[in-house]
């Protein structure tokens, strides 16, 4: 019987090998206490397996093969709902069947209380047979997990110190509808004119004099938006003037609305569906238009937490994406590399063509880079969120075990933080690239409906723009990084120095490869700084490094200063992604033998990659910002 678990054996050797699970399954299953559940790290890392197991047999057998079937049937809108076809709604039957909504769920709340990196993995299989169903299944268990991060946070869940079971939650309704299959939740933020720009949202909530708050205004492209609880970002602060702090992202609130009420299986919609978008692909998932009209709405924390609230379902919702990605780039690569070994051309099969030989080792490189970019970010922020929450809410550590889980908790939020933006990045332009290329190895045949890679590609192109266009997060890994340096640069200094001296006297020739990618990567970082810094630079000739903070963080003004490090944001952090990527699997390298040729495929072509966008980054530039009016011309000429 075919298995995407058992066929798949980078994923194994995460789950067998690469992933540190006791950590993690001693957050989760909050020190063994629960007697109904796993006794030990062993025990639970069965069941995982026997999970993985389930469903790398369920999607090859009960979606991959109706792939084309849903993307040809696609979703209606039909008096104002949204109307799956039956082989859709089997599928999800299936699922809710399998109890897979409520895998990550406490086991006290009617969940399986698997770690969210299980799900993450589960994310990548389905996403591999298709992935609008991917998309679609991740408004279920994901969302129920969203709402009691958000009680637990605000202080409207209770929870036994000793235990850390939970006795009561504000949400427990959506919980247990999403639990049973019932309902599924979505985050609405998208809105004419405002998408990636959230301090340009318009829609509003009103609080009457009984302390009861509504919402209105206009949502698009939200995805499964014709589900029933709808986390929904609105402008609750009153400011005319522009300069005001509360015109700009302070001034949005965060609310659970359910759309729709059921009574004796009649439907009243409080939230009306506008429309569903026609869409290159991702047919089988639902891209809504909602339009609410005062619609009763509940606040979640604090008036002004919008965007902190929203950021915590975005940095999962990246991760999620991520996965995706990865689900796809793997179908696309294993249809590329099963029709090039079957497909004759001048007396040999293409695989056996240099230049279709090297196309098909490059996309299973990156798919590998993706991966570890993938399991790290996933596993480090589920361990900073399920540290935080032990931290505040149970009462079973010792002074030495506070102050050690508060040292791992940071440690993981600085690893999700940065891997975050650079897994999103990577994983949506290599899931379009490896879609783009497996089309191309099909030749006409993959130009045409009949073998499935077109509508791969047309799936991919999405990704890029979803949940934080490429571009947002290049932005952000340039800020985060740059800010680094100005915030400590005798950190950076230091880190510098050592990965120069690594390249030269590293024991080990693959560390050294990797300590001069870290090099170049360094010295890029502090190019962008020195010209980022602009005028500002004259005053630091002769100043020691100690003294930029001061300097650099008076009077700027964001559009001159930083012109150059956002027009080459994109160049950054693909650097910063492929040195993160030999990082990681450097370290795999350094303690499993049968990981060294992985890294050695990976520096192949990261090194040549890096090293040309440095020159892009070093030598280009000037001319457009001349154009762009954020550099005088006579500057751009003599540059040029």
């Amino acid at each position: 019987m075919a298995s995407f678990y058992d066929d798949n054996e980078d994923l194994r050797w995460y789950v067998d090998t690469g992933i540190d699970w006791a950590p993690l399954i001693e957050l989760t299953e909050r020190r063994f206490a629960d007697a109904d559940g796993p006794q030990d790290a062993a025990e639970a890392l069965e069941l995982y397996r026997d999970v993985l197991q389930m469903i790398g047999e369920f999607v090859p057998a009960e979606i991959a093969p109706h792939g084309a079937a849903i993307d040809r049937e696609g979703v209606e809108l039909v008096d104002g709902e949204v109307v799956f076809p039956p082989r859709l709604q089997k599928i999800f039957d299936q699922i809710r069947d399998l109890e897979l909504h409520g895998l990550c769920v406490p086991r006290e709340l009617g969940g399986t209380n698997a770690p969210m990196l299980l799900y993450f993995l589960v994310s990548e299989m389905i996403g591999r047979a298709d992935v609008s169903v991917m998309a679609h299944h991740g408004f279920h268990g994901g969302m129920a997990m969203a709402a009691l991060i958000f009680s637990i946070r605000e202080g409207t869940t209770t929870i036994d110190p000793e235990t850390g079971r939970i006795t009561e939650t504000r949400f427990r309704q959506m919980i247990d509808e999403i639990v049973r299959g019932e309902a599924w939740g979505c985050m609405d933020i998208t809105e004419p004119d405002a998408g990636s720009d959230m301090a340009a949202l318009r829609a509003t909530a009103e609080q009457d004099e009984d302390g009861n708050w509504f919402v209105t205004g206009e949502k698009i492209f939200i995805t499964s938006g014709h589900g029933k609880w709808h986390f929904v970002i609105a402008r609750t602060e009153d400011a005319d003037d522009p300069e005001d702090p509360m015109a700009g992202l302070a001034g949005l609130s965060f609310f659970l609305v359910p759309t729709y009420h059921e009574e004796n299986g009649e439907r009243t919609r409080v939230v009306e569906l506008t429309r569903v978008e026609e869409k290159m692909g991702h047919h089988g998932s639902a891209t809504c238009g909602l339009l609410f009209d005062r619609a009763p709405a509940q606040l979640i924390g604090q008036r002004g937490e919008g965007f902190k609230h929203m950021l915590t379902l975005m940095n999962n919702a990246r991760v999620g994406v991520g996965f995706e990605c990865l689900g796809l780039a793997e179908a696309a690569w294993r249809a590329a590399k099963a029709y090039a070994a079957e497909r004759g051309s001048m007396g040999k099969t293409i695989d056996r063509h240099e230049m279709i030989a090297d196309m098909l080792d490059e996309m299973e490189a990156d798919i590998v880079a993706m991966r570890a970019l993938a399991v790290t970010a996933g596993y480090s922020e589920e361990i900073a969120q399920k540290l935080l929450l032990a931290l505040d809410h149970t009462g079973n550590f010792t002074a030495e075990e506070r102050a050690a889980a508060e040292r791992e908790m940071k440690k993981r939020q600085r690893i999700a933080r940065r891997l975050t933006p650079l897994l999103k990045y990577w994983g949506a332009e290599k899931a379009v690239e490896i879609t783009r290329r497996a089309i191309q190895i099909h030749g006409g045949n993959g130009y045409i409906d009949e073998y499935g890679v077109e509508k791969l590609m047309r799936d991919a192109m999405v990704m890029p723009i979803y949940e934080g266009t490429s571009q947002i997060q290049a932005l952000m890994a340039m800020k985060d990084t740059l800010g680094a340096i100005l915030k400590n640069p005798r950190r950076f200094v230091q880190k510098s120095a050592q990965a120069r001296w690594l390249a030269i006297s590293g024991r080990d020739p693959l560390e050294r490869r990797v300590a001069k990618l870290q090099a170049l990567s360094y010295g890029v970082q502090q190019q962008l700084v020195m010209r980022t810094a602009g005028d500002k630079v004259k005053g630091l000739q002769g100043k020691p490094l100690t003294e930029w903070p001061d300097r650099f963080l008076k009077q700027w003004n964001p559009k001159r200063d930083f012109a150059f490090a956002m027009l080459h944001a994109e160049r950054l952090i693909r650097i910063l992604t492929d040195v993160a990527v030999a990082e990681l699997l450097w370290r795999q390298a350094r303690d499993h033998e049968e990981r060294r040729p992985l890294l050695e495929r990976h520096l192949e072509r990261a090194e040549v990659r890096c090293a040309n966008l440095e020159r892009e980054i070093l030598q280009t530039g000037d001319r457009l910002l001349a154009k762009l009016g954020r550099i005088p011309a006579p500057v751009a000429e003599a540059a040029e």
